[in-house]
């Protein structure tokens, strides 16, 4: 957990903050179901306001808030009765939970916004991909240029021991500007997590003839690779196939099944992947290391 001179500034206990911060990630979550439900089918995620599907009457502000409202209308439709998705509030309760876990790991430092951003679009990445099997543009684009951004300004606002990689490299470069070193972190990430996939990709194809992963993945592991840097964007994508294995079998042996090529959308588990390696990349790393000492 780094703590910083604003932690000091605010003054705020941080069970207290990470409380607040979580009721937040809940109407984050929100959101995040909004975005979930509209973007891959291409509609605004501004406007109309949120509606019921099935009979289309607008969702009144107090039967829209996050959790509560679910448990109050035990999952139904005020109007008509119709089931409401129990993906609604998944998506709350995990966005909170998230929230407050990462504002535990930060404290309340400059990084802190930053890195509630990258969870977010993990959440939406992990629910969109799992209910769509596709990781949108509209977020891994866009994310790949926040995690640069995030690169060049966190390591001057909360220190280069944020990112993992980042002491390593400065030892490594010590004639280069700081921000230099800092971008070269996030091509090297970003080479790792999305060029590492494009290519066992192309492998695949070339000696299998059938097409291993989506050019999907490889996106959002250039964005992955680019915020975490190369050595949490490699654990990630260890978690991420280990996770997918077992749930693969699993489903394997429900369906009593054995096709190897089944396809399971392989995003849920980088995103799963990502916000492990975020949370206790470096404690994991360290450990493996020690390890061998």
């Amino acid at each position: 957990m780094n703590v910083t001179a604003i932690d000091r500034a605010i003054d705020v206990p941080l069970p207290i903050a990470c409380a607040f911060l979580g009721v937040v990630g809940a109407m984050i979550g929100s959101f995040l179901n909004v975005v979930i439900h509209r973007l891959p089918r291409e509609q605004s995620i501004v406007f109309p306001n949120s509606a019921c599907p099935k009979c289309w009457k607008p969702i009144k502000p107090y039967d829209n808030i996050p959790i509560v409202s679910y448990l109050i209308l035990r999952g139904r439709c005020r109007h008509c009765g119709a089931d409401i998705s129990s993906r609604y509030p998944a998506v709350e309760a995990l966005t909170a939970i998230l929230f407050a876990a990462v504002t535990w790991h930060d404290g309340l430092s400059f990084a802190l916004a930053f890195d509630l951003a990258f969870a977010a679009a993990m959440v939406a990445l992990i629910f969109i991909d799992a209910e769509h099997m596709i990781l949108p543009n509209a977020i891994t684009y866009p994310g790949i240029i926040f995690a640069l951004i995030t690169r060049l300004l966190v390591p001057y606002l909360a220190g280069p021991a944020h990112f993992d990689d980042l002491p390593q490299l400065v030892n490594a470069f010590p004639t280069l500007p700081f921000w230099l070193v800092s971008i070269i972190g996030a091509a090297i990430g970003a080479l790792a997590g999305g060029g590492s996939l494009w290519l066992m990709g192309f492998m695949w194809e070339k000696l299998r003839g059938v097409e291993a992963m989506g050019f999907g993945d490889v996106k959002m592991m250039l964005m992955v690779g680019a915020f975490l840097g190369w050595r949490l964007t490699i654990l990630t994508i260890l978690l991420g196939a280990l996770t997918g294995s077992i749930a693969g079998i699993i489903v394997m042996y429900r369906r009593g099944g054995r096709n190897l090529q089944m396809m399971l959308p392989f995003g849920i588990f980088l995103g799963i992947g990502s916000i492990v390696s975020l949370l206790f990349g470096a404690r994991i790393i360290a450990w493996y290391a020690s390890q061998f000492r």
